[in-house]
């Protein structure tokens, strides 16, 4: 199958296009044909190594955890799912090494949920990892309250833009920072946008005099500090960027997979609570291209790679994993 993979840490150049093997699949996981992976900051850290202290890189690494897709292929103890369903998933495994940019992913059935299916494959693809984290430290992190005021950091980003309308369906009020360009964006998604830079901390509190209640931070850096001197007392202050929150009484949150989570993002997405910003796509082979883009940090909403169908039409699609591959006494691992 054809795929983008990269067999040291490095730069954007590192990636290559071509075949790779098509993976294997476990008696819990799926065979998912790709349509779409949506690119996230980590894919980057993590083609730069700054991973390598967590998770063993196993190369040629191919990149990328978000996906969108349909199910060819199941593993012989797979129930939840059926060939031909339209999927999403945030497919991180414990090390480096299969990834979503490529035609097929072997995904575990813990990491998917059905597609919204009202979202455009692109869209769909770009909900499952910005959504979890956001979903995940509002509801559980922060543990947000209707009629609460919560300061969400880079509301115009991926992450950031599907945290302001969880928060706002969650019945809080959020103010959101954003470059001038963006703040229409924020407001079209229900909250109120303040401008980066000096003197932040006066334009939140001249919106909220009395501090803010929870703050989700995507930046992490001097915004810490900023961010702790602008909680109200008891305020809550939750970074997914930065382990130094925690010198601020915060805490570092890092997302995890959970199908029921995602189901239910899934959900509210077709009931039209969350929608997702796609700024641009690339195709497979300029992955490169897009890890670039999304490295500048400025773009709203998210980046996406997709993956021509004519390319994709390798696996059999016959349903469950032959029997040679299923039978563990033919195993030779």
């Amino acid at each position: 199958m054809k795929a983008i993979s990269y067999s040291r840490y490095g730069g954007p150049g590192t990636l290559e296009y071509g075949d790779v093997r098509e993976p294997k699949i476990g008696p819990d996981s799926v065979l998912v044909k790709v349509r779409a992976a949506a690119v996230n900051p980590v894919d980057w850290k993590a083609r730069e190594g700054y991973l390598d202290p967590m998770l063993d890189a196993v190369f040629p690494v191919i990149p990328g955890w978000d996906v969108s897709g349909v199910v060819v292929r199941l593993g012989v103890s797979v129930v939840e799912f059926a060939v031909g369903d339209e999927v999403i998933g945030y497919v991180r495994e414990d090390f480096l090494s299969r990834g979503t940019f490529a035609e097929y992913v072997a995904a575990p059935v813990r990491t998917l949920a059905r597609k919204p299916r009202n979202l455009t494959w692109e869209e769909a693809a770009g909900l499952p990892l910005a959504g979890l984290t956001a979903y995940q430290v509002l509801t559980g992190a922060l543990q947000v309250k209707r009629g609460e005021t919560v300061l969400v950091h880079a509301a115009a980003g991926g992450v950031g833009s599907i945290a302001v309308q969880l928060a706002r369906h969650l019945g809080a009020r959020v103010i959101g920072t954003a470059s001038e360009a963006n703040h229409d964006f924020v407001r079209s998604l229900g909250g109120e946008p303040v401008a980066y830079g000096g003197g932040l901390a006066e334009r939140v509190r001249g919106l909220a005099p009395e501090g803010v209640d929870a703050v989700f931070d995507t930046v992490g850096g001097d915004t810490l500090r900023v961010s702790a001197d602008l909680l109200a007392p008891e305020g809550r202050l939750v970074s997914i960027a930065d382990g130094d929150v925690v010198g601020y009484g915060g805490r570092y949150y890092w997302v995890r997979p959970d199908a029921e989570d995602l189901t239910r993002l899934s959900e509210l997405a077709e009931q039209g609570v969350v929608s997702v910003h796609v700024s641009e796509t690339f195709p497979l082979e300029r992955a490169a291209d897009a890890h670039r883009l999304n490295e500048e940090g400025r773009t709203r909403g998210k980046i996406v790679v997709t993956v021509a169908q004519d390319e994709a039409d390798g696996a059999d699609g016959t349903g469950r994993a032959d029997a040679a591959s299923a039978d563990p006494s033919k195993s030779t691992g």
